[in-house]
């Protein structure tokens, strides 16, 4: 678990208490041990945050000063809570499970009305068996974010068939279909890719490093006209 995490947890399990919530009770429900709590209990009171109590007897938020929520208004609130389900629909799979947990701890602090209103909002995105859903999109982020260069076999659009390799630089969705902007190392151009066009894929073992001529901000440039 990332500190910043467990230290959002800590504040959440000590949040509208009104008995001491012991250190080693915090321990168990964060998986930590209680040298991490003590560590991050002295840390968040040194940065400002109402905590009181000691080692042995507990900790509580102090009265009357609990931590504020977050505060969104009811529309910022509805255009989360629908970007949240396009992503789970859309985005793939990790960024599909990032998306709830982030909206999780968004609604963990909110007051009761603004999560009512999260829950009454009638724009989805059903998740229904996709593209996305085959992983092939967590796939291909990958390799945009690890710079890896990829060799594929690909049908273009009069479904003929070619080998490529490729220098994948950002993934674009226009509400229908995915695009995969790259640097074609076989046409030594720009392309752009449908990744339900491809074949198959894998990674050569290689990395690329963006130039001024062959990075992103010139892939935009070119795309743009």
């Amino acid at each position: 678990m990332r500190r910043a995490d467990r230290l959002f947890l800590l504040i959440h399990a000590l949040r509208g208490r009104r008995s001491a919530l012991t250190a080693q009770r915090l321990a168990q429900e964060l998986g930590v041990s209680l040298r991490t709590v003590y560590r991050d209990v002295a840390d968040l009171q040194r940065s400002g945050v109402p905590i009181e109590g000691e080692a042995g007897v507990g900790y509580v938020l102090r009265k009357g000063s609990d931590i504020p929520p977050l505060m969104f208004t009811p529309d910022e609130l509805e255009a989360l809570v629908v970007g949240t389900r396009f992503v789970r629909a859309f985005g793939g799979n990790r960024l599909g499970r990032e998306a709830a947990a982030a909206l999780l701890k968004i609604e963990a602090v909110l007051p009761p009305e603004l999560r009512e209103r999260s829950e009454r909002t009638r724009i989805f995105a059903p998740e229904v068996d996709r593209l996305e859903n085959s992983g092939l999109i967590d796939d291909l982020h990958a390799a945009v974010t690890g710079s890896l260069v990829l060799r594929m076999n690909y049908r273009d659009n009069d479904a003929r068939a070619t080998e490529r390799e490729i220098e994948p630089l950002c993934l674009a969705f226009w509400g229908g279909s995915w695009t995969l902007g790259a640097w074609c190392r076989l046409r030594g151009d720009f392309r752009n890719f449908r990744p339900d066009r491809i074949v198959e894929f894998w990674p050569t073992g290689e990395t690329f490093a963006e130039t001024r001529e062959r990075g992103l901000a010139a892939y935009m440039k070119a795309v743009q006209g």
